[in-house]
């Protein structure tokens, strides 16, 4: 049975709920799912999972949280080669900037990006529901 990982920080809620819709199409997919705040994975935790869905929304000038998201993300940089991940979250103003960085930054890591990633702005719609639920789902495949 694939091993497959959710870690996501969240602010308001909104990339908190993007999270649990990941988990709920990697079980409707017929996999093991974990949810973990980024306090609670590592590079040791990265190396135990198939696959890893990443969640951070945009801050500030369109960049990864900093206090607890992107020290965690930039301690598993080096695992991720090869590892098949997926990447979501929502933003509040701007065009998406921090996410093709952030796709880009993880492809240049040798990354398998196993789909599109899914942003959202604010609150998830409908649409970005049945894409998160989507991506759980990609991530076992």
């Amino acid at each position: 049975m694939n091993k497959i990982a959710v870690v996501f920080w969240s602010g308001t809620g909104n990339t908190e709920s993007m999270a649990e819709l990941v988990a709920k199409g990697v079980k409707e997919a017929g996999a093991e799912v974990t949810v973990y705040s980024p306090a609670e994975f590592n590079m040791d935790a990265l190396n135990q999972y198939d696959a890893v869905a990443f969640g951070c929304p945009s801050m500030g000038d369109e960049v990864l949280e900093e206090s607890e998201f992107e020290p965690m993300f930039s301690e598993c940089k080096p695992g991720l080669k090869g590892k098949k991940i997926a990447l979501f979250g929502s933003y509040g103003w701007g065009d998406g900037e921090w996410m093709r960085n952030w796709e880009e930054d993880c492809r240049s890591l040798g990354a398998v990006l196993v789909s599109d990633s899914v942003i959202c702005n604010e609150t998830p719609d409908q649409d970005a529901q049945n894409a998160c639920i989507a991506l759980g789902k990609v991530l076992v495949s």
